[in-house]
């Protein structure tokens, strides 16, 4: 499917050493959309080339090989600013391990063409191979991002399929060098939101694969969580400093309040 009339859409895929999962996405993803880049994170396993080799001759997908690993914030910020120069305006990102649904982009992608001011996030309905820690874990991060907010509509603060409006993402990630890492996916949420963009959630299912079917997960729980610690005490005193603005938005908007704290056990 090509992009739609009045729109420059592409999709976004930063990878890490995402071995041979990588390729495997690449082609699912060229067969929903037209353009597809790449933005490979200073691999070292070597799936920088089996996709160069898998895609040689598809003049629509490129790939963007950075010296060194910076963290998926990095990554996106590296295609995004290239995207922007060669002139467009949205960009799908979706993650190099399979798990996201390639099938859902132009979905997706009609979906922007027609808020294009809006922020599409992708809901996420997961199989029952999920990991529960994960599932549950992430109550918490959402319960942190509606409060940081006021509600304004986070359906999953952390999913990472999404249709991002580039320009005004540009603009949150070039006031400081924050976003880089994991804290990608809830920190644009909360910040998009806070510049006003509406925001529409969209189901999309989730395929969680296994280390024995060449799963790659490079979230490290202690590290990672305090990543997410630290983000969110910073969004909440940022959210402080808006909260006249926010409170405001939310009673002309008519917007429901935050929910009350999550449960973290089933």
């Amino acid at each position: 499917m090509a992009e739609a009339p009045g729109a420059r859409q592409l999709v976004l895929i930063p990878s890490y050493n995402t071995g041979p999962l990588l390729p495997e996405t690449v082609r699912a993803a060229r067969a929903a959309w037209a353009p597809v880049w790449v933005v490979i994170d200073g691999s070292t396993d070597g799936s920088d080339a089996l996709l160069r080799a898998a895609v040689q001759d598809d003049p629509e997908c490129r790939l963007i090989r950075l010296p060194a690993n910076g963290g998926k914030g990095a990554a996106v910020l590296a295609g995004l600013q290239e995207a922007a120069a060669a002139g467009f305006t949205h960009a799908l990102v979706m993650d190099a391990d399979g798990q996201h649904p390639a099938a859902a982009i132009g979905h997706f992608m009609a979906a922007s063409a027609a808020a294009p001011a809006a922020l599409i996030l992708g809901r996420p309905v997961f199989g029952p191979e999920a990991p529960q820690l994960r599932v549950r874990g992430r109550r918490i991060s959402n319960w942190w991002a509606n409060l940081e907010t006021l509600g304004a509509g986070i359906g999953d603060s952390l999913f990472g399929f999404r249709v991002y409006p580039i320009a005004p993402l540009l603009r949150v990630m070039r006031r400081g060098g924050r976003m880089r890492r994991f804290d990608f996916d809830p920190e644009a949420a909360v910040r998009l939101a806070w510049a006003g963009l509406p925001l529409a959630n969209i189901p999309a299912p989730v395929r969680y694969l296994k280390a024995e079917d060449g799963g790659v997960s490079h979230f490290r729980y202690g590290r990672d969580n305090a990543l997410l610690t630290w983000m969110h005490i910073r969004l909440v005193l940022g959210m402080l400093l808006r909260l006249p603005w926010l409170i405001a938005r939310r009673l002309r908007r008519g917007t429901p309040a935050p929910p009350p704290a999550p449960v973290t056990r089933p």
